[in-house]
């Protein structure tokens, strides 16, 4: 299969306010702004470190999505975020520091090793550590 010459680069998410929601992910990962429009925003890794580029858009008839999805008809999510805790140790600290930034930690959480939170304008993200593998013996 020949490879293609295409890669994501950027994830752009909806809101009513892409000034706010910018901020609030660009203190959460340490992103750079590339760009800011009255309606456009975008950011990203400092250069030489890797991650993908996030941009905000603003929707005037923005409706926060519901997480998780309760009944039909409710604006549910289309997307999220997985953001990987380079720490295991470090997951609950970095829930409370999302938290700090104006996240709000959901109520459902389905798996131990993952943080299920909400942003600012109700986008699900998830917090998550790498659990390791377990060791097999193939004596």
């Amino acid at each position: 299969m020949a490879r293609t010459r295409t890669k994501v680069s950027t994830v752009v998410l909806d809101t009513d306010d892409v000034h706010v929601l910018a901020g609030f992910y660009r203190r959460l990962l340490g992103y750079e702004v590339r760009a800011d429009e009255p309606d456009w925003v975008l950011i990203g890794p400092p250069p030489g470190t890797e991650g993908i580029g996030l941009a905000f858009a603003t929707e005037r008839e923005y409706v926060r999505p519901v997480w998780p999805a309760t009944k039909s008809g409710e604006q549910q999510m289309m997307l999220h975020l997985d953001i990987e805790v380079d720490d295991a140790d470090d997951l609950e600290g970095e829930t409370a520091r999302a938290v700090a930034e104006g996240a709000t930690l959901a109520a459902y959480q389905p798996q131990d090793d993952v943080r299920v939170l909400l942003d600012p304008a109700g986008h699900p993200f998830c917090l998550w550590v790498q659990t390791p593998e377990p060791e097999h013996d193939d004596a």
